[in-house]
């Protein structure tokens, strides 16, 4: 077995996508963690571990950047992927704009992704 490249938390309100992304990412050669919700996300033990978070834009309650903006406000600078199902690109450019690594268009291919994790992760 060869070691973990980091941690990726996935943080989306569809159960498809917190079941399939976790084995994708552990297929790449990372550790995963699944939320349902921003909250959950910032409630668990994984929020000081986590090295990369990919991120649904719109969920209920706290939105993907609703989340980016307050983990900028504790000072704790993740590099995110934002995921969108919403194919918009005045959506997407301020997310870039603001830092993140990437904006995915659901469904994205896995090579996107990929690509998108070996910026963070180098």
């Amino acid at each position: 077995m060869r070691p973990s490249r980091g941690l990726v938390a996935v943080v989306d309100d569809d159960q498809s996508v917190r079941e399939s992304l976790p084995d994708l990412l552990r297929v790449f050669g990372f550790d995963a963690q699944a939320f349902s919700s921003a909250a959950e996300f910032l409630q668990s033990p994984w929020l000081g571990k986590t090295d990369c978070l990919v991120l649904d834009v719109a969920m209920p309650g706290m939105s993907g950047p609703e989340l980016q903006d307050e983990l900028d406000r504790r000072g704790q600078g993740i590099p995110i992927v934002f995921i969108t199902a919403h194919k918009d690109e005045d959506e997407r450019l301020p997310l870039i704009r603001r830092g993140a690594i990437d904006c995915l268009y659901k469904p994205f291919s896995d090579t996107a992704l990929k690509a998108a994790l070996d910026r963070v992760f180098g």
